[in-house]
C-alpha cells in the first residue's frame, strides 16, 4: 500500500464519517460496490479519475478540492520524500 492510496483512504474515511454516511450509502449513492468503497479506505485499490469525481460529488466537495487535501497531507506526513 503506497502513501497517495492511504492518504485517499483516510481522507474519504473521514468526510465520508462526518456527513454521517455509511460505506453502504456513500456506495449506493455513488454507484459503486460497498467492498470497493472500503478496500480505497483501507488504501488497499486506486481509484479511477471517474470514482474520484463521483465520490466527491456524493461528499458535496468538488474532485480537485478532495485531490487537493490528499495532496497535503502527504505534504504534512512525509517531509520531502518523493512519492
Amino acid at each position: 500500500m503506497s502513501a497517495p492510496e492511504k492518504a485517499f483512504g483516510n481522507l474519504i474515511r473521514k468526510i465520508r464519517q462526518e456527513k454521517g454516511l455509511s460505506q453502504e450509502a456513500l456506495a449506493l449513492e455513488a454507484g459503486l460496490d460497498r467492498t470497493f468503497i472500503s478496500l480505497l479506505e483501507r488504501g488497499s485499490r486506486q481509484p479511477s479519475l471517474t470514482t474520484i469525481f463521483k465520490i466527491a460529488k456524493v461528499l458535496g466537495i468538488s474532485a480537485s478540492t478532495l485531490i487537493s487535501k490528499v495532496e497535503s497531507s502527504l505534504s504534512l506526513n512525509h517531509d520531502g520524500v518523493d512519492l
